[in-house]
């Protein structure tokens, strides 16, 4: 069974209109604010970013991308404002990353903008889909599913999968597979509810595992 926002059954095709204009109007709106608040922001410095990364380095490698606990995720070529707004969230315990919560305590809005500058310059990093999860992750990942009331993921996170960085829509190809499905699964149960107007928790609330598991692997080979 497939938990949704209502009890109440649209008419036909009415669901995929509704999140399609709601993830334009995200889009939008993201865009605008990105455009409007640039000026606020702590300018970051690669320099300085990369100095203050050492601790990461324990989790995330010396590239950003070299994971070396489970559920750990990539972090070269990742987009800057996304970075830093998940630095905040943490830090402000508005997303629960017990690893990080320690670590992210003490953090200035400098020291956030540097490492985010530092780990958005790195390469982004490389991964394949498993075959058998391809055509039904594609499906949804280019196209959506009108039958889900699904829009597709591309909209928010780029045909290439490299997000959109100024929105701080996140780049999630080459990222860990298993890293991705538990985020996915994540926003469907509400556990993780820091994204904006609750385009992934209702997006995630019509997948089911064997769909989640899918788009998971297929966005570790886009590139």
């Amino acid at each position: 069974m497939r938990p949704l926002k209502s009890t109440r059954i649209p008419r036909k095709g009415a669901i995929i209109v509704t999140i399609h204009n709601l993830v334009k109007s995200v889009v939008s709106a993201a865009l605008l604010a990105a455009l409007s608040s640039t000026v606020v922001l702590a300018q970051g410095n690669v320099q300085a970013g990369q100095e203050k990364a050492a601790t990461c380095a324990a989790c995330h490698g010396a590239s950003g991308n070299d994971s070396v606990l489970p559920n750990v995720p990539k972090l070269g070529g990742q987009g800057e404002r996304y970075l830093v707004k998940q630095l905040h969230e943490i830090k402000a315990d508005l997303r629960k990353v017990p690893l990080m919560t320690p670590i992210v305590a003490n953090l200035s809005e400098q020291d956030m903008a540097d490492l985010a500058a530092y780990f958005a310059s790195l390469q982004a990093p490389r991964g394949a889909v498993e075959k058998a999860k391809l055509e039904l992750g594609q499906k949804l990942y280019r196209a959506g599913d009108a039958k889900l009331g699904v829009a597709a993921c591309s909209a928010c996170h780029a045909p290439d999968g490299k997000g959109i960085a100024s929105a701080g829509f996140p780049a999630l190809s080459g990222q860990d597979t298993p890293y991705v499905e538990l985020q996915l699964k994540s926003f469907r149960s509400g556990d993780r509810n820091n994204d904006q107007s609750d385009v992934m928790r209702m997006v995630t609330a019509r997948l089911n595992d064997k769909e989640i598991a899918a788009l998971a692997s297929y966005v570790a080979g886009l590139h």
